[in-house]
């Protein structure tokens, strides 16, 4: 005779059941560890260890103090180079759209004066895009300008050329420096990447010169559910 199957197996074949029959459809938030203990009759150590396995595979994500949540498969991209989101959706058959959420001058706050080497209170161009594919939030970029780098920045339609396209386009990439950092998304951050408040989102912020000045600093927010960078080098 075949030995029973442990708890947690069990449990993992449950969750794996009601995610791939659409009833817990990604993004969506899985019952607590007490709520799973209770309704098995099982300790809550094995909830743990059933969640944590399937969090390790990546069918799920969790984050601390807020929960446990479907993940979704994930889009793609090169952690080096520096590239058009338009570009990346659409090589994979996708269809990108835009939505303008801000588009102003502003007078640079010291925090970010010092990231273009600039004064506090120096006027900067601020835009907040919204990028989809296939109708599906997909990546927030919130965006500073040097006006001396791009002075028509504030001008150009962004649904015709993106702003990553206009800058590669008047003001050539010299260099570039990123970080990637993991958060959870606030109340509306979250309206805005259509993710549950508290979900895991991942930002790369990139500062890019051009003729020996800095030219954009950029915050790029993206669901971790949905998203993810990989990178390869060679040694030698």
């Amino acid at each position: 005779m075949n030995a029973p199957q442990p708890h947690y197996i069990k449990l993992k074949q449950y969750i794996l059941r009601h995610i791939t029959s659409g009833t817990w459809p990604p993004q969506s938030r899985v019952p607590s560890e007490n709520d799973l203990a209770k309704k098995f009759g099982i300790a809550r150590m094995t909830v743990n260890r059933a969640l944590r396995e399937l969090s390790a595979s990546g069918v799920l994500s969790r984050v601390q103090g807020v929960g446990t949540f479907v993940a979704g498969p994930k889009a793609e991209s090169a952690m080096f180079d520096v590239h058009s989101i338009r570009d990346e959706i659409l090589s994979r058959g996708q269809m990108h759209s835009v939505q303008m959420l801000t588009c102003e001058q502003v007078e640079a706050r010291p925090t970010i004066a010092a990231q273009f080497g600039l004064e506090p209170g120096s006027v900067l161009f601020h835009t907040r895009l919204l990028h989809r594919a296939n109708g599906k939030p997909l990546q927030l970029e919130d965006r500073f300008v040097n006006p001396t780098c791009a002075p028509e920045y504030l001008d150009i339609d962004f649904q015709i050329e993106i702003p990553h396209q206009y800058l590669m386009r008047v003001a050539p990439l010299a260099r570039a420096e990123h970080a990637i950092e993991a958060d959870v998304a606030s109340r509306r951050l979250a309206a805005h990447l259509d993710v549950p408040e508290g979900a895991p989102v991942l930002v790369l912020t990139r500062r890019t010169w051009s003729r020996g000045l800095v030219a954009s600093y950029v915050y790029l927010t993206h669901p971790a559910s949905r998203y993810r960078f990989v990178g390869s080098f060679e040694v030698g």
